[in-house]
């Protein structure tokens, strides 16, 4: 059931996760254990099938996580695109699996530092989930000590983030520079329109290799000829499809692949 609706792919050695997660969901219910839960599933229990989907497919995410990736995307990719678009002054940048926002803020952040540059330009962030209580969480854009304390600089945080309570809250100017939409990979990406640049890290991790290739041509059909998409550091498009391609001197990061009689643009 969960690798029909939503892609992940649960082997014997993830009993725990199950437990982990779904035990509260149980409780929620009032059912006795996870017996009494899988028959509720099987009996067609639509909205605790949602529920189910949505704690099992919820991954935890930090600013600016793993570093190397907005190093390239503030010192490489922008520039570089910035000239290329400096023409329609627009750039599109899908953040998918956005979980609770902390990566589209970090791109958004980087881009606040560049406003000079991006005067007068379009600028659009989607970030797409396929559990609605993630994205909730992100829209509000409030985060507890632990959260901000994760990979975010603290000038950063005194600059973009206000104190609520015992939270933080990323600044409104911030917030409105991310469009949330409720998104799942399995789908076709194709209502989301065209993108310069893809964010799926740390995401197909979880999948089959045919479910991975399904995800990749996807994000490659909505990947502008010269565009770039972001992986996971363990993740690659090697042997799944032969659309996208790596970027040279960019781990990490892929490109279309360059058919015969056409030059790449990087």
């Amino acid at each position: 059931m969960l690798k029909d609706r939503s892609g992940l792919l649960l082997t014997t050695d993830k009993a725990y996760l199950i437990e982990n997660r779904l035990l509260p969901v149980a409780r929620k219910r009032e059912m006795a254990d996870l017996s009494q839960l899988v028959r509720a599933l099987m009996a067609g229990d639509q909205a605790l099938i949602k529920d189910v989907v949505e704690a099992m497919t919820t991954n935890e995410s930090f600013f600016f996580r793993d570093n190397t990736p907005f190093d390239l995307f503030r010192d490489k990719i922008l520039p570089a695109l910035l000239q290329r678009r400096a023409g329609q002054k627009s750039l599109r940048i899908w953040c998918a699996a956005a979980s609770t926002g902390q990566e589209p803020y970090s791109l958004a952040m980087i881009l606040k530092e560049n406003a000079a540059k991006l005067a007068g330009w379009r600028i659009e962030i989607i970030g797409t989930d396929i559990s609605t209580e993630v994205l909730k969480r992100a829209k509000e854009g409030i985060y507890n000590q632990f959260e901000v304390q994760r990979g975010l600089p603290i000038a950063l945080l005194v600059k973009y983030f206000k104190k609520v309570g015992d939270h933080w809250q990323i600044d409104q100017a911030l917030r409105s520079m991310i469009n949330y939409q409720n998104f799942n990979l399995l789908n076709d990406p194709k209502p989301l329109e065209n993108f310069d640049i893809v964010f799926c890290r740390n995401v197909l991790i979880y999948f089959d290799p045919p479910t991975k290739t399904k995800v990749l041509d996807g994000i490659s059909r909505q990947l502008a000829s010269d565009g770039y998409l972001f992986l996971g550091g363990s993740e690659t498009v090697l042997g799944l499809t032969q659309k996208l391609q790596p970027v040279p001197q960019m781990r990490g990061v892929y490109g279309q692949a360059v058919t015969a009689g056409t030059t790449a643009a990087r």
